[in-house]
């Protein structure tokens, strides 16, 4: 079973219900068409993650969008 996982900073109260919907559906949608297998089969998890827990080159990415 293929599993398609997304990870993403929760930006401005994140994701709504549909944007994630539309997302996992054409992800699946590409992975159908791609690799010819049924839609049934196709897993798609959402991530967002905080972005005081993310961070690149040792600084949050809260902290690096302050600086910018």
């Amino acid at each position: 079973m293929p599993i398609i996982n997304v990870k993403m900073t929760h930006e401005d109260g994140g994701a709504t219900k549909e944007q994630k919907e539309e997302l996992a559906k054409r992800l699946t949608s590409a992975f159908v068409e791609i690799f010819k297998r049924g839609e049934k089969t196709c897993v798609v998890t959402i991530d967002e993650v905080s972005s005081d827990n993310y961070a690149i080159g040792g600084k949050t990415i809260t902290n690096i969008r302050k600086d910018n």
